[in-house]
């Protein structure tokens, strides 16, 4: 019984003749070009590429001054148009004014009660009003967003 327990292992040895040499020395890599091929690449593909960059400068430069002329050729249509668009809204403001309290007995538009406002004022002289009187008829979502413009830039 006692050869029954026994277990014969054989052992790993190396392979006859021994294992191969380990490599440690260094192998250079393959040369596809000398030096004087690289520094020449170098060069051309660095004057190819200054070259195509000037060309993509000069277009620049070309669109910007297209831009900067028709934005100096379109301002003055754009500024009329913003005080259109002001005096347009004064004038609703003002029916608005009128509309809120036609049933106050003595209320003129554009007065307290009958009284002006502003004494040292000529009477047909504009007076520009505050950014919330300018809104106050307006939806509460653009004074929100004229209100904070400056914020989002």
């Amino acid at each position: 019984m006692a050869d029954a327990c026994q277990v014969v292992r054989k052992q790993d040895l190396p392979p006859p003749g021994g294992y191969k040499p380990i490599p440690y020395k260094r192998l250079p890599a393959k040369q596809y070009f000398s030096g004087y091929a690289m520094i020449a690449g170098y060069l051309g593909i660095t004057a190819a590429g200054l070259y195509i960059y000037s060309l993509n400068y000069k277009k620049i430069k070309r669109d910007e001054i297209e831009m900067r002329s028709a934005k100096m050729a379109i301002y003055p249509m754009l500024l009329a148009e913003r005080d259109r668009e002001y005096l347009k809204q004064l004038r609703r403001n003002r029916d608005a004014e009128a509309e809120l309290m036609k049933d106050v007995p003595g209320w003129e538009v554009g007065t307290y009660y009958g009284e002006r406002v502003y004494q040292n004022v000529p009477a047909d002289a504009l007076v520009e009003p505050i950014f919330h009187e300018y809104y106050a008829h307006a939806d509460p979502r653009e004074w929100i967003r004229r209100t904070y413009l400056k914020l989002r830039s």
